[in-house]
């Protein structure tokens, strides 16, 4: 089993947000033998997505760059963990795109990309001003999950705002010590 996390935040880098913060609290309750990939998303700058379904059909293999590193570290995890602040309610844009370029890769012939992510786990950390302003993003990404065949694990939601809120919100510190605990 191997986990990849995905940063959606775009926070300055060097600032520490808060769901990034919930996010590795609860990463520490994982066994130390188990590989942990972090990646921030916005420094794996992934080209504009061009939806060309309905006209091409099919898309290339990423030759290189950051498209060719996110879809191996994608597809070499057991379990993904979307770390995505809510931002106007919805998805983080760097996180957007990169499941935006999940259509293209589901049409690279031979990748068989959807067939691949199928039984994998999904997981999200959030923070925002309240858990039912985070629930459509949440919905979104397990709606995402169905489409694609992996198992939703659930959402561990605390509160945010400025940089270091999250330390405050003293339930959801005590849920994510349990919450990659699967069942």
């Amino acid at each position: 089993m191997s986990f990849l996390f995905l940063n959606a935040s775009t926070r300055e880098p060097g600032v520490l947000g808060n769901t990034e913060q919930l996010a590795r609290t609860a990463a520490q309750a994982l066994p130390s033998s188990l590989q942990q990939t972090w990646l921030r998303l916005p420094e794996h700058a992934l080209p504009p997505f061009v939806d060309h379904r309905h006209g091409r059909g099919s898309y290339p293999m990423p030759a290189d760059g950051e498209g060719l590193a996110l879809l191996e570290a994608t597809l070499a995890a057991s379990d993904l963990v979307f770390v995505s602040p809510v931002y106007w309610y919805s998805i983080p844009a760097p996180l957007k795109l990169y499941l935006d370029h999940w259509s293209a890769w589901m049409r690279v012939p031979g990748l068989e990309f959807k067939e691949r992510m199928a039984g994998k786990r999904l997981w999200v950390v959030t923070t925002s001003g309240s858990r039912e302003k985070a629930q459509p993003m949440i919905d979104s990404y397990k709606l995402c999950a169905e489409f694609i065949g992996m198992r939703f694990m659930g959402a561990l939601w605390g509160k945010g705002g400025p940089p270091g809120s999250v330390a405050a919100d003293a339930n959801a510190l005590a849920e994510a010590q349990r919450f990659f605990i699967a069942d």
